[in-house]
């Protein structure tokens, strides 16, 4: 029998900085400067920012693309959150490991992910 869950959560959780940079150290010095915080971790094309429990996770990203800045949505349920997304008009993009890239209908891409900071609390919105 396959369990379907009756809701699933979701909320805002991290604002990606992708660099298309060969120097991920640099980049992240910057990042990191302009917003006032410490470099925390920097691990494989990844550099996160530490920020406060109330704010968004924010992470420096080596990319082969142009840069831009993506947001991820964090939930409980990937698959019920891209089914959802979908259903407002946006488009699964890809898989990759343990998130959905997803694109807007307005065009912008952004990232279905797993709970970046433990259980997803009460700030998050509840979707049945």
């Amino acid at each position: 029998m396959h369990y379907v869950r009756a809701m699933h959560k979701s909320k805002l959780s991290s604002v990606i900085i992708d660099c298309e940079t060969k120097d991920l150290d640099a980049a992240a010095k910057f990042w990191s400067r302009a917003l006032g915080r410490e470099i925390t971790k920097v691990e494989g094309n990844y550099a996160s920012i530490g920020m406060r429990k109330s704010e968004p996770v924010v992470e420096v990203q080596r990319v082969t693309h142009p840069s831009r800045v993506h947001i991820d949505i964090e939930s409980d349920d990937i698959e019920a959150e891209v089914k959802r997304l979908e259903a407002l008009g946006a488009k699964r993009v890809e898989a990759i490991r343990t998130w959905v890239v997803m694109e807007a209908p307005t065009g912008q891409r952004f990232c279905v992910v797993r709970p970046q900071r433990g259980e997803l609390d009460e700030n998050a919105n509840v979707w049945t």
